[in-house]
């Protein structure tokens, strides 16, 4: 976990210690984060500083909350390189070690270069330090830190920082064996605080073997593995939960097509019940005929058959009296325009004559349906 924390923090220093903007922002964002946070993070560990006074070193801790002391060795070249482990608690022990140079054994000078130099600003400060200090470059420890950028030209306003080699030569024996175990080489400012360089060359500062790395890597692609199947089991969830939405409004659908067909068949049993009646009150019922019948024929009239088909009439039977029945007939409500068909046929057993009578039933016009009252609006529209 200790590796994972370091390996982060030494990351996100590299994404926001290239100065400008990423350097303002990844420490702006830093800032807003709790210590605890931090601390998981790498961000704000800190690192044990090594500062050589006499014949003794000052062990000092370097973090977010500023410089403090922790102890003091007074040989420390004797001592041996476990006495930090020793004198310290595991986490200090584990912290990148940087010696601390006083601000007496560095020159620093001002320097105003392009902004096209901030990307490789250490190299592009190794070709003035021949005539920004009486050294040549091949006998001094250098490092630049930049300082801003003027805003009319974009311009970096940087420092160039030296320390001879015989000076620094002096300061790395009185650590002894732990000379080989430096993370950096900083200087102190004026107010004792670090400015935040390394004099170090690249190539001699310690890099801490991870042993964690495979595991790490291996909890990486777990986690990735993780988020893969949180994601799917996400689409899963609202896969299944649009499906159950469809089958809801499909049932809801086919439930409300039901209604709406039962709606149909009532409003159209309603109507043909409706037209019925119409056309039952617009014809004479077969009692209105049958007494109309019996008051105008006379009594010496037999009906052989009475038929109602469709909208006529027709009488077969003997009477006396036929030729004048179509005179009786005349008038009545439940028939108009009655009439003999064919000729009357006298029937010897009875000496009456046979007839064929016709009428034409009096049918009032059809009432015109009704309107269909309106709907009583939802009261939620009002």
């Amino acid at each position: 976990m200790t590796s994972l924390r370091d390996r982060m923090g030494r990351q996100l220093a590299r994404w926001t210690g290239t100065g400008g903007f990423f350097a303002w922002w990844g420490h702006s964002l830093a800032a807003w984060l709790p210590r605890r946070w931090r601390l998981a993070l790498g961000l704000d560990r800190g690192r044990l500083l090594l500062q050589a006074d006499g014949d003794a070193v000052q062990l000092r801790l370097q973090d977010g909350d500023g410089m403090r002391d922790l102890a003091r060795v007074p040989d420390l070249a004797a001592a041996g390189a476990d006495v930090l482990a020793t004198l310290l608690s595991p986490e200090l022990a584990e912290l990148p070690r940087w010696l601390l140079l006083p601000a007496a054994s560095g020159l620093r000078r001002r320097l105003l270069l392009p902004a096209a130099a901030a990307e490789r600003l250490r190299d592009v400060v190794a070709f003035e330090i021949d005539r920004q200090t009486p050294f040549a470059a091949d006998a001094v420890a250098f490092d630049a830190r930049l300082l801003g950028r003027r805003g009319s030209d974009g311009q970096l306003d940087a420092e160039l920082v030296v320390v001879p080699r015989e000076a620094l030569s002096a300061q790395l024996d009185a650590l002894g064996p732990l000379a080989g175990q430096l993370a950096g080489i900083d200087v102190a400012g004026g107010s004792g605080t670090p400015l935040g360089v390394n004099l170090l060359p690249q190539a001699q500062r310690r890099q801490q073997l991870d042993p964690w790395r495979a595991w790490n890597w291996v909890f990486g692609a777990l986690a990735l593995l993780a988020l893969a199947m949180m994601l799917w089991q996400v689409l899963d969830n609202r896969d299944r939960a649009a499906q159950a939405l469809q089958a809801r409004a499909d049932r809801e659908a086919r439930a409300a097509r039901a209604v709406a067909l039962q709606r149909q068949q009532l409003v159209d049993l309603v109507e043909g019940r409706a037209f019925l009646d119409r056309l039952r009150n617009a014809r004479p019922t077969a009692i209105e005929v049958l007494d109309a019948l019996a008051r105008r024929l006379p009594d010496n009239t037999y009906l052989e058959k009475l038929a109602i088909e469709n909208d006529r009439l027709l009488l077969i039977g003997l009477s006396s009296e036929a030729s004048a029945l179509v005179g009786r007939l005349e008038g009545a409500r439940p028939w108009r325009s009655p009439a003999l068909t064919g000729a009357l046929q006298p029937d010897p057993r009875s000496g009456r004559d046979r007839f064929t009578l016709t009428a034409d039933l009096a049918i009032a016009p059809a009432a015109a349906p009704a309107p269909a009252a309106p709907e009583p609006a939802d009261a939620g529209h009002d």
